[in-house]
């Protein structure tokens, strides 16, 4: 048993005693399937907390020749899968968390150096009985290890990104870095697997990578395990359960990531909230709002639009294969949407390739960071909501009228003026504390067509439903009359009770008029 070489189980355990586990051993049962195969290395990336510490722990625990983990193991999953007994800890694992080496040396030679001293000691200390050549060359040492006892190596390697991120602008140590550890596992046959986790996918450079063995599973495409990226929506229902704590409210606050038609919750979040008894901003506060803000206010075209309509709801199209899987080779707004993607800010769907804001908790991070620096118009709008919510249900529709035209043409910079999806767009924007009590949807089917804006109240919220139709040169009545012959309340199945229709109507001179009525359904 050691540090790095064998450790034993103990952070594993530290994981199953505490007050909330997640059993997600059956990613083992993944594991296993590819250990000694063409598909043995894997790359996880994710964003921070979302639990990968705990899963190179668990493997740990399970591979770990340095100590017998078959007790701690019964009561789970992988316990039930036949290749269990296999592979429990029959392994020499290699565990290293690379932000613990960052600091012990100047330069990346000088930490790589440090590294392979500290597991040299380790596997020197373990098999000295080995007569090996060099016992100063990492590599040399362990094809003889493996060659003299034939026990193959796990390598666990958690932080492996964390090089990319903390001397994002030194190209250099990056690729002394990447030739490390394309040295280390590739075409070796004393790996029988690898295991790295981080935040970032595999750094590109130019044509190839030169980790180009290493299947990769992110946030843009986590084929064959998306199960795996967090808590799934059972998993969080079952604990919603177990401690008397809303469903419905944390998914208002938590879900949204979409994972290869998986959807997932932020693992610290929902961890937080129940033990807590309280939703708030917990994954959020793990980094300051000015780490997202580095990002969005970078002067690339289209961005600022492009987040204006996700922080109204939308979903936007990009195309992430550009990226090059770092902090700073930015050459579109779409590399950037990609990098809050892999970040945690933003969920992808796979099938449409588009990206959203996932949910209420990190909708409210973009919101602190647009506070200023050219945003103004916006928070404006957003600040005066409440407002407008409240003329809204009391059908005063003078004020409406007024606000709406107001947040339209102070909005006109970044969103095209005469365009109902711009329009729709500003509108979803100014209602926005509306969503604290309505769930919004846009362009919702609805009787015979497809209604502008539809707010639906949640679970357990008096408030009536209300229907927006919007048109360019043509009256509010007519907006209201499309709702009336196009029957677009008879769908909305959720609610049943007030529904208030809202009529709105802009033209080329820039005039807004709204009609607003109240029905029964």
């Amino acid at each position: 048993m050691g540090i790095y070489l064998n450790p034993d189980n103990t952070d594993f355990q530290e994981a199953i005693n505490s007050n909330i586990y997640v059993d997600k051993t059956a990613l083992i049962a993944h594991t296993n399937r590819i250990i000694r195969t063409e598909q043995k290395n894997i790359c996880v990336s994710r964003p921070r907390r979302f639990g990968k510490s705990i899963t190179a722990n668990m493997l740990t625990a399970y591979y770990s020749r340095g100590c017998d983990s078959a007790e701690m193991f019964a009561p789970y999953k992988i316990a039930e899968d036949a290749s269990f007994q296999k592979h429990l800890n029959q392994y020499h694992v290699i565990r290293i968390n690379m932000a613990n080496f960052m600091s012990r040396g100047n330069d990346m030679p000088q930490i790589l150096d440090y590294l392979c001293k500290r597991l040299l000691h380790e596997i020197k200390k373990e098999n000295s009985d080995v007569d090996c050549y060099d016992w100063n060359d990492l590599f040399s040492v362990l094809d003889e290890v493996f060659a003299a006892k034939r026990i193959p190596f796990v390598f666990i390697i958690d932080e492996w990104d964390c090089v990319f991120r903390e001397k994002k602008d030194n190209d250099e140590a990056q690729k002394i870095y990447l030739d490390f550890l394309r040295d280390l596992l590739k075409n070796k046959s004393y790996a029988a697997l690898a295991y790295m986790t981080g935040i970032l996918p595999i750094k590109k450079y130019g044509k190839h990578s030169a980790l180009n063995m290493f299947t990769e599973i992110s946030m843009t495409d986590a084929t064959p395990i998306p199960e795996f990226t967090g808590f799934t929506e059972d998993e969080v229902r079952d604990k919603c359960t177990e401690y008397s704590v809303s469903f419905d409210e944390m998914t208002r606050w938590y879900d949204g990531y979409h994972v290869n038609g998986v959807s997932i919750y932020n693992p610290k979040s929902v961890v937080e909230s129940i033990l807590r008894k309280n939703f708030g901003n917990y994954w959020t506060a793990t980094e300051t709002y000015e780490a997202l803000k580095d990002f969005i206010v970078l002067d690339y075209d289209g961005l600022k639009e492009k987040i204006s309509r996700m922080i109204a709801g939308e979903a936007i199209e990009i195309n992430t294969t550009k990226f090059q899987n770092d902090m700073t080779s930015f050459s579109s707004a779409d590399d950037v949407l990609t990098l809050l993607v892999h970040l945690g800010y933003l969920s992808f769907d796979f099938d449409t390739s588009t990206v959203r804001i996932p949910n209420s908790e990190v909708q409210q991070e973009f919101i602190n960071s647009i506070e200023d620096g050219g945003w103004e118009f916006l928070m404006d709008a957003i600040k005066a909501s409440d407002r407008l919510l409240g003329a809204t249900l009391t059908g005063d529709s003078d004020t409406v009228a007024k606000m709406i035209e107001k947040a339209h043409s102070e909005n006109a910079s970044i969103l095209k003026y005469n365009d109902e999806n711009a329009l729709a767009c500003v509108i979803s924007i100014a209602y926005y504390s509306a969503r604290k009590k309505y769930i919004m949807h846009r362009e919702l089917a609805t009787g015979k067509g497809f209604a502008d804006i539809v707010f639906i109240p949640r679970k357990n919220v008096d408030s009536p439903a209300i229907v927006v139709e919007l048109k360019y040169n043509q009256s509010a009545d007519t907006a209201i009359s499309q709702i009336k012959a196009k029957r677009y309340t008879e769908k909305i199945a959720e609610y049943t009770g007030e529904i208030i229709l809202v009529g709105i109507s802009y033209d080329e001179q820039k005039g807004h008029s709204c009609i607003i009525e109240t029905i029964k359904k």
